[in-house]
């Protein structure tokens, strides 16, 4: 019984410790087991002095670490709650200032337009995502080259079970290196190029659309044609038109074009990728079309397209030409293939020297077109002969019975040799502009 009794007393003062705390007072002593828990006091606190914590700093920390350095107190001033504030002495500023104030440019970085800049060491400003090619990026193992292109190379290739590969056939490699002239990548803006003569009838129209869709059909950016005849030109009559919009719908609209998407809707896209933005049809429209309002379409095509083209009147001295020359970073004349349109043509060189475009006049592009009623009547290679005297280079458009009709003309249906000529004026359009501009 008396066990059990202490047992049940024991427990009870347990609990009776663990729901209370209480404070020990020094010369009490505690009475029986069984007044255990009446004789404890309300409460008690037990002070325990605990060793400072001690901290080992991380290898990794102990690597970044500083050293000790002595600090000047008039320049660090720690205040009392804990919170360094950093206060520098007259001095101390003046040791900090530049004796002489900084003027000038400062000299940044260009950015680089070619890898075989940075290759030749003569820049060493940031590459542009043109740099980024297939041909840089992508590694073809040894014995896994693509496939070569051109009749029998392909056959050597198939008969051997993909063994023996010999590479491209002369006119495929022909192919690409006109490809790579045509697709020349540019840096720092849109650039304009200008197709004019100051004769009508010569075919400016049709060598605009044949530049601009061999241009757009190799190269991967936007590529647009505008017609800005103030004569109510027939540009968007070469393509499918997908809209009835004209350059008048632009002008107005301006404010509201946010991006390609709004624009887009106001051009037609041939199979080739080339947009084409046409004139007014009314007659009094076009001729109000003016300056300005070219201003505000070459802007806004500034923004979605990297080449823009031109197709420009007869009227060399209207406003919408000054405007057009401008901005042109390489022009195209267009000559037809007898006497009057080849002098007409040169003239219009002439005009241009005389008003300070001779610059252009040297880096321009003639087109013959030999598919005029004259071409069979002349020397076509003393039309040749003289304008090689004043521009950079020359290019003959051959006849074609697709554009003979003056409809709508389908890339896939030229002649090769048409395809070809295009797409060497293309070429040496392409070369001819700056690569980079504004950068």
């Amino acid at each position: 019984m008396v066990a059990a009794k202490r047992s049940t007393s024991s427990s009870r003062t347990s609990r009776a410790i663990d729901d209370e705390a209480y404070t020990v007072e020094e010369g009490r002593e505690p009475t029986a087991d069984g007044d255990l828990a009446a004789s404890l006091p309300p409460s008690m606190s037990i002070d325990v002095e605990l060793p400072a914590p001690v901290r080992e700093t991380p290898e990794e920390e102990q690597a970044v670490a500083l050293d000790d350095h002595e600090i000047d107190p008039a320049v660090v001033q720690v205040l009392t709650s804990g919170v360094t504030t950093i206060s520098l002495s007259e001095d101390a500023l003046a040791a900090m200032t530049p004796a002489e104030p900084i003027t000038g440019a400062l000299d940044l970085p260009t950015a680089t337009t070619t890898r075989r800049d940075r290759l030749d060491g003569t820049s060493e400003g940031p590459e542009t995502a043109a740099m980024l090619t297939a041909d840089r990026l992508l590694d073809h193992p040894r014995g896994r080259r693509p496939a070569p292109e051109g009749f029998w190379p392909r056959l050597a290739y198939t008969l051997s079970f993909h063994l023996l590969n010999l590479g491209d056939s002369a006119r495929v490699r022909a192919r690409k290196e006109l490809d790579a002239r045509i697709a020349t990548p540019f840096v720092g803006g849109a650039r304009f190029v200008p197709v004019l003569t100051r004769k009508g009838g010569v075919g400016k129209t049709t060598v605009t659309t044949l530049l601009g869709m061999a241009l757009a059909d190799v190269r991967d950016d936007r590529v647009v044609a505008i017609d800005a005849n103030p004569d109510r030109g027939t540009l968007s009559e070469r393509v499918a038109r997908q809209t009835r919009a004209t350059v008048r719908d632009v002008v107005n609209r301006a404010p509201s074009i946010s991006g390609f998407t709004d624009f887009s809707t106001f051009v037609s896209r041939d199979e080739t990728r080339l947009d084409i933005l046409a004139s007014d049809t009314d007659p009094m429209l076009s001729e109000a079309f003016d300056e300005n309002d070219y201003n505000v379409v070459a802007d806004l095509s500034a923004r979605f397209y990297s080449i823009v083209l031109t197709d420009c009147g007869t009227g060399i001295v209207h406003s919408v030409m000054r405007a057009t020359l401008r901005r042109a970073d390489s022009i195209v004349i267009v000559s037809g293939g007898s006497v009057d349109e080849a002098r007409l043509a040169s003239e219009t060189l002439t005009w241009l020297e005389a008003n300070g475009y001779g610059e252009l006049v040297r880096s321009a592009v003639v087109a013959i077109n030999t598919g005029t009623q004259g071409t069979n009547l002349v020397k076509l290679e003393e039309i040749e002969a003289h304008f090689a005297s004043r521009v950079r280079a020359i290019v003959r458009m051959p006849y074609d019975e697709h554009l003979a009709s003056g409809s709508v003309i389908t890339w896939a249906s030229l002649r090769p040799l048409t395809r070809s000529a295009a797409r060497e004026l293309a070429a040496l359009v392409a070369e001819g502009m700056p690569e980079r501009r504004g950068v």
